[in-house]
C-alpha cells in the first residue's frame, strides 16, 4: 500500500476522524486539479447517487453482538460500491498520479546530498545535487587554475558526508643556496611551503619568518641551508657548519683574518658549497722597476742617384727605452713569477733609413778598360768586396779611403758598395792618377 512521505500532503487520503465516526467519501468531481478520465464520462451534476444508508446505532453490551453489526456495515458498503461504477473508474487514474508523485519525491530525496566544502581552511556545509567534484565546483562558480589543488580529484563521485578541500596555488621566487628559481605551493605559510617543497630548514637562514603567511600574490624567499665548509689556513685545517652567503663571511665565522693582499683559493664573494675545501693564501708583495730596450725599425727607400746594388744608410737607427714595473709576490712563503703591472716609454726608438740605388751601373771607362783589375783586387783585398784593413781606414776590393771614394762619386763607404761599382770607381781613379794609388799592387794591372 502507498504511504506518503512524512509531512507530505496527499489529497486522496480521507481526513482523519475520531474512532466510531464516519465521513462519506468526497465527490470525485470536487477534487482539485484532477481531470475526469475516459470518453463519455457523465458530468458530476448529472450523476444520480444512491443516498447513504444510515448506520445503526451502537448497541449496548447487552444488545446485538459486535460481529453482526460489522457484517451489516460490510453489506451496505458492497451495495454502495455496486451502485457507483463510474466513480470507481475515475479513482483509478488518480491513484496512478499519486504513485508517480510519490516516486518523484523519493528520487528527489535520494539525489540531495550533504557535503562539506573546505576552501583555504574555511569550511561550510552544502546541500547539492552534483554527481562529482567537478560539477560541485561549477555550481559554486569556482574556477581553479593549473597550480590550484582540490581533494579528492575533479572526477571523484560525490556521496553524502564527503569533504572537499580546495587550496589555491601561490608563486614563490625562491633563492635556495644561491640558485634562483620560481616555484608554486599551495601552503599558506612559509613553514608549510618549505615542507611541501622538501627544503631542509633546520639551521638555515630564512629571509622571512617561518610563521609568515603567503598571500595569493606570492612572495620572495631566500633560503641558505647549513653546510659543512673546511678552511686550510696557516698550516691548520678548520671545519665549520655555516649558512653564510659568501666565502668571506664564512671565513669570519671560522675566526680567520685576512690582511693586506691575503685572499682565498676561490672568489671571496662566491657562495660556499657543501663539503667545499678552501685554502687561505697569505701574500706579501713588492714592486720592481726595470728599463727594457725597444728595438728600432728599418725603412728602405729607393734612390735613383745610386747605382743598382748600392745601399747607403741615410739615418742610423737607435733603440728606445721602456720602463716596466713588475709586481713581486710571495704566496705562503713561495716566490711567484713577476707580473707586469705597468709600462712607460722613456725614449722612443729612431727608425733606420737605408737608401737603395736604382741607377744602372756603367762598366766601361775609356783608357782603363782591358787592364787586369781582378789581379789588382786579389793583391789588395784577396778579392773580397767588403774587406777592411786593420786600421779601418781602407775598404773594398781596391782599398779606397772614404774621402777618395766619395770624391769619385761614391756614397757611404766603399766596402758597402757592389763589386762592379768598386771596379768602376777604381777605373776612374786610374784615369786621373794612374797606378800610384796602389804603390805595391799597381803592377798587377799590366801583368
Amino acid at each position: 500500500m502507498y504511504e506518503p512521505p512524512q509531512g507530505l500532503y496527499d489529497p486522496f487520503l480521507p481526513e482523519p476522524r475520531e474512532a466510531g465516526s464516519y465521513a462519506p467519501p468526497a465527490d470525485p468531481d470536487e477534487l482539485p486539479h484532477l481531470p475526469r478520465q475516459g470518453a463519455g464520462t457523465t458530468p458530476a451534476e448529472e450523476l444520480t447517487e444512491t443516498p447513504h444508508e444510515p448506520l445503526a446505532p451502537l448497541a449496548d453490551p447487552a444488545g446485538e453482538p459486535e460481529g453482526e453489526r460489522a457484517g451489516a456495515r460490510r453489506s451496505a458498503r458492497r451495495k454502495r460500491t455496486g451502485d457507483r461504477p463510474d466513480a470507481l473508474r475515475r479513482l483509478v487514474p488518480q491513484a496512478l498520479v499519486v504513485a508517480f508523485l510519490a516516486g518523484g519525491t523519493s528520487a528527489f530525496i535520494v539525489s540531495d546530498k550533504t557535503v562539506r566544502l573546505n576552501v583555504e581552511g574555511s569550511s561550510r556545509t552544502l546541500h547539492t545535487f552534483a554527481d562529482d567534484v567537478e560539477e560541485l565546483l561549477a555550481d559554486e562558480n569556482m574556477s581553479l587554475g593549473a597550480h590550484d589543488a582540490v581533494t579528492p580529484g575533479h572526477d571523484h563521485g560525490l556521496s553524502a558526508g564527503d569533504e572537499i578541500t580546495v587550496r589555491y596555488g601561490r608563486p614563490v621566487a625562491l633563492t635556495l643556496d644561491g640558485e634562483h628559481r620560481r616555484v608554486w605551493t599551495t601552503a599558506r605559510t612559509v613553514d608549510g611551503a618549505l615542507r611541501q617543497l622538501g627544503v631542509r630548514a633546520e639551521g638555515a637562514y630564512l629571509s622571512t619568518s617561518r610563521s609568515a603567511s603567503i598571500a595569493r600574490e606570492g612572495l620572495d624567499l631566500d633560503v641558505r641551508t647549513e653546510r659543512t665548509v673546511t678552511f686550510m689556513a696557516d698550516g691548520r685545517e678548520r671545519t665549520i657548519r655555516t649558512n653564510a652567503a659568501t666565502v668571506h663571511e664564512a671565513i669570519d665565522q671560522a675566526g680567520i683574518t685576512l690582511r693586506g693582499q691575503d685572499t682565498t683559493s676561490v672568489d671571496p664573494d662566491s657562495f660556499p658549497r657543501e663539503g667545499q675545501t678552501i685554502s687561505v693564501m697569505r701574500i706579501t708583495g713588492s714592486q720592481e722597476v726595470r728599463e727594457v730596450p725597444i728595438d728600432f725599425t728599418t725603412e728602405r727607400r729607393d734612390d735613383p742617384t745610386l747605382f743598382k746594388g748600392t745601399e747607403v744608410v741615410a739615418q742610423r737607427g737607435e733603440k728606445g727605452v721602456e720602463r716596466v714595473t713588475y709586481a713581486l709576490r710571495t704566496v705562503n712563503g713561495v716566490k711567484q713569477k713577476p707580473r707586469k703591472i705597468s709600462t712607460e716609454t722613456v725614449r722612443r726608438p729612431t727608425t733606420q733609413i737605408v737608401k737603395v740605388g736604382t741607377k744602372a751601373m756603367p762598366t766601361a771607362v775609356q783608357g782603363a778598360d782591358g787592364l787586369n783589375w781582378d789581379g789588382l783586387a786579389q793583391c789588395e783585398a784577396g778579392g773580397r768586396p767588403n774587406a777592411v784593413d786593420p786600421s779601418g781606414t781602407y775598404g773594398g776590393l781596391y782599398q779606397f779611403d772614404v774621402r777618395t771614394w766619395q770624391g769619385l762619386g761614391g756614397k757611404g763607404r766603399p766596402q758597402d758598395a757592389p763589386a762592379a761599382e768598386q771596379t768602376f770607381r777604381a777605373k776612374k781613379l786610374y784615369v786621373s792618377r794612374g797606378a800610384s794609388p796602389w804603390p805595391v799592387c799597381g803592377r798587377k794591372l799590366h801583368g
